[in-house]
């Protein structure tokens, strides 16, 4: 079994928590690949600015992989700014394992998480991906008592 720390935002969160479905984009089809049935996934939204508020980075579920990786290019997942028309179309179906009440803030676990390896510029470990791979023990640290 292998975890995942997949990366979205607050508009694609509601579609996963609705359609029980994670997706990527096709740049990103080597990662996804890698994941089977049984895995877990941890569901991290990025910090997000709304005017004069911010909510920091969260986890805010865990959820288990039910499927393999298969092609749909309906548009149910919201393109974030700058990426243009994207569909997400590798996608994998979920089945909810705990939905937090209260989202895990991110920032306080950084100093116990061991994929983060440079403590002050954590953001880089995270930047520019969909999702990555991470040691059991550090999924243990986010998901607690799960």
């Amino acid at each position: 079994m292998a975890y995942w720390l997949c990366i979205t935002n607050e508009d694609n969160w509601r579609v996963i928590k609705q359609k029980n479905i994670w997706g990527v984009p096709e740049r990103h089809k080597n990662t996804i690949a890698k994941v089977r049935p049984g895995d877990k996934l941890l569901i991290y939204l990025k910090q997000e600015r709304n005017k004069d508020t911010v909510k920091e980075p969260r986890i805010v579920a865990v959820y288990e992989a039910v499927s393999e990786v298969f092609k749909d290019s309906n548009r149910i997942f919201k393109s974030p700014k700058g990426m243009g028309n994207e569909t997400f179309p590798l996608r994998i179906k979920l089945k909810p394992i705990k939905i937090f009440d209260r989202p895990v803030e991110f920032k306080p676990l950084i100093p116990k998480l061991k994929f983060i390896t440079n403590k002050k510029k954590w953001s880089g470990h995270l930047m520019g991906k969909a999702m990555r791979e991470i040691t059991e023990e550090d999924y243990k640290v986010v998901a607690g008592g799960i």
